[in-house]
Parts: structure tokens; sequence; C-alpha cells
């Protein structure tokens, strides 16, 4: 483990080195992705994040999910916190969700491994849990990014 993060260090100080040209040629060789229109600063930057993945794992797959909401930016998704509780009524019934002290989806007496789960029960179709139970909300579109 030692001499794996050693080459990381290794590696991300050859980069403040290298020539725009070299960059390019490394950025080719690390991710074999087409080369971003970038500044050689941020060329370095997107190395280095890459180098970093690479060894050390990249994002989550929930903060892939947040990042690219956020750049899409038509909505917002609040994450359930401990000791939250939600409450939905479907179709005449009221039905509370609790999050634990221990992160913990619990409804009906049961625990759940996601609130997506939950509304899929409760209506019999695919739903998005956060968007069943109001966590998930529309960006207005003054507050929207532009691409």
């Amino acid at each position: 483990m030692v001499s794996r993060h050693h080459k990381l260090d290794s590696d991300l100080a050859a980069l403040a080195t290298m020539s725009p040209a070299q960059l390019r040629e490394h950025w080719a060789k690390v991710t074999g992705k087409v080369l971003p229109r970038v500044s050689p600063a941020l060329l370095r930057l997107a190395l280095g994040y890459e180098l970093q993945a690479k060894t050390l794992g990249g994002l989550s797959r929930p903060s892939q999910q947040q990042l690219a909401q956020l750049a899409g930016a038509k909505t917002r998704t609040r994450n359930a916190v401990p000791g939250m509780r939600l409450v939905r009524e479907w179709h005449g019934t009221v039905h509370i969700v609790t999050v634990g002290e221990d992160g913990a989806i619990r409804w009906n007496e049961r625990e759940w491994k996601s609130l997506s789960e939950i509304a899929r029960s409760i209506t019999g179709t695919r739903w998005s849990g956060p968007a069943f139970f109001g966590l998930k909300e529309r960006t207005p579109k003054e507050k929207r990014m532009v691409a």
C-alpha cells in the first residue's frame, strides 16, 4: 500500500514539470479519453484527479449522482438524515417513514434499503423515493446553471 501511494505522489509531482505536449500525451495514456480543450494548468488538475481516482478509487455513486444533478440543476434533492420523519398520504392512507439515528430507514415496523423501495411498495410502481416523499424539488429557472 505504501509503494502505491509513493508512486502516486511521484506521478502527481511529475505533472508540475510536464510541458503542454507531454500533458496531452499523458492524458491519452492515463484516461484513453478525448483530450478536453482546456489550459495546461487545468489539464494538470484533471490529470491529478484521474491519477488519484485510479489509485485510490473515484467518487462514490451517490456523489456522482449528486454532482450530475447539480450540473443539470433541474432538481435538488435533500438527503434523508438521521432523526428525520417523512409523512406521505397515498390514496387515503398516511404513511410515516423514520430515519433512525443509525441511518436505518423504517416503515411499517421494518427496515428498508431505500426510500425508493418503500415508495414502490406503497404505490405498486417505480418511483423516486426522494421525489415521492418530497425531498426532491424543482430548481427555479433563474437558479439553474447555464451549460
